[in-house]
């Protein structure tokens, strides 16, 4: 045995490998005997909380992850949805949290680099992509440092890559001061009947490494993820990995043109926990055992020992288990792309997972027992304190309605991303139909006329802790409105759930709560979860993040040129609101921007309302009679106004006289269920008439019209004031305007 083999196995180094006393007992018991140090290593990869979820798995399953257009649900390295024609969308979201905040560019490169990987192993060709990005408080020594970084290889790996970036989501708050998240989405487009599975088949088979050498990058690095910060983080700069895009793509052409060979029986992404993961995963989905020759592995650095082999996290690889009559035309193919190509190993029938090097057997364990047998907690949790409603007298008008709506839209959390998603590329492969800063990105299906689909990433984190259960709710909806606002019926979803320690019974109550509420919302609206990631443990010296349970959603056009836009709306139009009067003030940034109060509820989610709403709002644009919409959400109507103001370039008059409650309660309230839509004015009383035939809540708000947006006498602002107040605080803040920050 090498060397690190032979390694004493104390209790400082179990706890040091993220497992717990019992842990390691039952690691005892299900082996009987003690582990080697590579078996410990292989035991805290498929243990920690970051692969096994043995934390979050009794709540996951009460998630909805079926329905009609369902192809594959969890399990796999992606989810799959029908679109009709034989071709189908390939989708998934996961966190690369921790290595972001220690290493921002090559965190979130990875992190790209990952999720692209878990859809071309399917089989499928990226088309779009999307991250949702939180920062700690702008004026934080390391904020702009970690947006720089994390930007910058998010668009680093993506542009060079060659995915369009189509969407997303950037937002600030102290809670994020210690631990950022960065989560990042990928979609491909596939056939239907040529899915790819991880599930190996077959005795005596090849097992095949696939892509890049492997290094010393990344060892450890998803045990690294599920663990809190504390002071010593700078020492786990080694547990991030290193990305490369130009490998990656070369694999990715490399790997879809092997699958059309037959070659493929099974193959899988080595992400976290690499070669163990990769290997023990397929083995195990087959029922089978899986031996692997270590001295066989593509390397690019001496003396790795069988630990730092096996636990690696470098990037751009793959494992695959091949058809042996096709081993000669598939090492041909990677070899062309110039990538390795190397038979590490073979499939077993004992289901044991063997590992040799230099000749020696440095692992021998139950090959199901690493998966199945891997600890599963039910955590105690108890009910979050749920906020009273807000006292009248405590929520004031604003001294000036215009300023009021100027500082909103000229906030960190309000203002413009352009700064961000200019860095990205969002029109490479040519079907991008709808950029960054409207409600939903959508791309053209290649080879079809008509067919698109349309991207959004949506969550609420004040929402969710002010209000768990209703927060998730609201995550799911606002996902499903977003797309909707586009004229596309939403398919299915994948969440990234982001929250603190689950070791603590208000985290847990927050995690179960929050989960409740997604349930209930994706199976309301027909929005079933195909895939996603759990990241906990987002807590450094014992502070948690705000609970962050990111939805993205996949929605279908089937007619792109019936499309809708946020900034589309015509001269003369009419402007007309779906959806109640508003009126919830509690958790808004409106309270917390302009008031400097954070309290109050969370707005209510009528999931009836939603689906109702939504299909009728759907509906009109799919037969023509919507020039632009825009969903309601954070800063309430008068946000949504201005943003389409801007967007189109066109003023509006509106009026409010004829709604209901507090003048600023109706322009703020961010009340759920809501769009603001714009009409030709023939078509203004015949979609009233449908509306009050539907049930449908609507009010007529005014025209479109001039180069102000005018709100009664209220307010009265140029768009071109309104486009310098939303445009200027990104780039003044990265520009490192002293003043700017300190402001903030």
């Amino acid at each position: 045995m090498t060397i690190s083999n032979t390694r004493p196995i104390t209790p400082e180094l179990v706890a040091s490998h993220g497992l717990k006393p019992d842990e390691y007992e039952r690691i005892l018991s299900l082996i009987g005997r003690e582990p080697t140090f590579t078996e410990l290593g292989i035991f805290s990869a498929m243990w920690n909380e970051h692969c096994s979820y043995k934390s979050s798995k009794k709540w996951l399953r009460t998630l909805p992850t079926k329905g009609p257009r369902v192809i594959q649900g969890p399990g796999e390295n992606a989810g799959v949805v029908d679109i009709d024609d034989g071709d189908c969308v390939v989708f998934k979201m996961e966190s690369h949290n921790h290595p972001s905040y220690i290493e921002p560019y090559q965190g979130a490169a990875t992190g790209v680099g990952g999720i692209l990987r878990d859809v071309f192993t399917m089989g499928a060709r990226p088309v779009a992509a999307m991250n949702a990005l939180r920062f700690g408080e702008p004026d934080h020594p390391k904020t702009r440092h970690l947006v720089a970084g994390v930007v910058s290889g998010v668009g680093g790996y993506g542009n060079s890559f060659g995915v369009p970036t189509v969407g997303g989501e950037v937002e600030f708050d102290p809670r994020y001061n210690g631990n950022i998240l960065v989560n990042a989405f990928a979609a491909g487009l596939a056939k239907s009947d040529g899915i790819f599975l991880s599930q190996a088949k077959g005795v005596g088979l090849p097992v095949v490494y696939l892509g890049a050498k492997t290094g010393r990058d990344g060892v450890g690095g998803a045990t690294m993820a599920s663990a809190e910060f504390d002071e010593s983080i700078e020492e786990k700069r080694p547990t991030v990995q290193v990305g490369d895009p130009f490998t990656e793509k070369c694999l990715l052409e490399a790997c879809l043109e092997l699958m059309q060979t037959g070659a493929v029986i099974a193959i899988q992404d080595m992400g976290a926990a690499g070669l163990t993961c990769s290997a023990v995963e397929m083995g195990a989905k087959g029922d089978l055992g899986i031996e692997l020759q270590l001295d066989k592995v593509p390397v690019r650095e001496e003396m790795m020992t069988a630990y730092e082999m096996m636990l690696s996290e470098s990037q751009e690889r793959m494992l695959m288990v091949l058809r042996p009559e096709k081993e000669k035309e598939a090492e041909a193919i990677f070899h062309k792309w110039g990538l390795d190509f190397a038979i590490v190993g073979t499939t077993t029938d004992d289901l044991r997972f063997r590992v040799i090097h230099q000749g020696e057997e440095v692992a021998n364990l139950p090959i199901k027992d690493l998966g199945d047998q891997a600890p599963e907690y039910d955590r105690p949790w108890r009910e979050s304190d749920k906020r009273a409603p807000l006292p009248a007298n405590l929520v004031a008008e604003p001294d000036n309605y215009g300023e009021a709506l100027l500082k909103l839209i000229g906030s960190p959390n309000q203002s413009s991303r352009r700064w961000v998603y200019e860095q990205y590329d969002t029109l490479i492969q040519g079907n991008s139909l709808q950029l960054p800063g409207g409600d939903a990105g959508v791309v053209r299906v290649e080879g079809h006329p008509r067919k698109a689909l349309a991207f959004s990433s949506d969550v609420t984190p004040r929402y969710v802790e002010a209000d768990p259960f209703e927060g998730g709710k609201q995550a799911v909806a606002e996902c499903w409105r977003n797309i909707n606002a586009t004229g596309a019926e939403p398919l299915a979803a994948t969440d990234n759930l982001n929250f603190g320690n689950p070791e603590k019974p208000e985290i847990m109550g927050q995690f179960v709560n929050a989960i409740k509420g997604i349930g209930e919302a994706c199976r309301a609206l027909n929005f079933p979860i195909v895939s996603g990631n759990v990241s906990l443990y987002n807590e450094t010296n014992g502070v948690a993040i705000l609970p962050t349970p990111t939805i993205a959603g996949v929605g279908l056009l089937p007619d792109w040129s019936r499309m809708a836009r946020i900034g589309s709306a015509q001269d003369g139009d009419h402007v007309l609101l779906i959806g109640v009067d508003g009126s919830h003030l509690g958790s808004s940034v409106y309270l917390r921007d302009v008031l400097g109060i954070v309290d109050g509820p969370a707005p209510e989610v009528d999931l009836f309302a939603e689906r109702r709403n939504g299909e009728f709002v759907r509906s009109a644009i799919r037969n023509g009679q919507v020039t632009a919409c825009h969903d309601i959400s954070s800063g309430g109507l008068a946000v949504a106004l201005a943003e389409m103001a801007m967007a189109s370039g066109m003023g509006m008059q509106i009026s409010c006289e004829e709604c209901k409650g507090p003048l600023h309660a109706q322009l703020f309230g961010e009340d759920q269920a809501r769009y603001v839509i714009a009409v030709p004015a023939d078509l203004a009383n015949f979609i009233c008439a449908n509306a009050e035939g539907a049930g449908v809540p609507f009010r007529r708000l005014g025209k479109v019209g001039g180069t102000d947006l005018v709100v009664d006498d209220l307010l009265s602002l140029p768009i071109q004031q309104l486009r310098s107040a939303h445009e200027s605080w990104f780039p003044d803040y990265m520009a490192g305007d002293a003043s700017m920050a300190a402001a903030e």
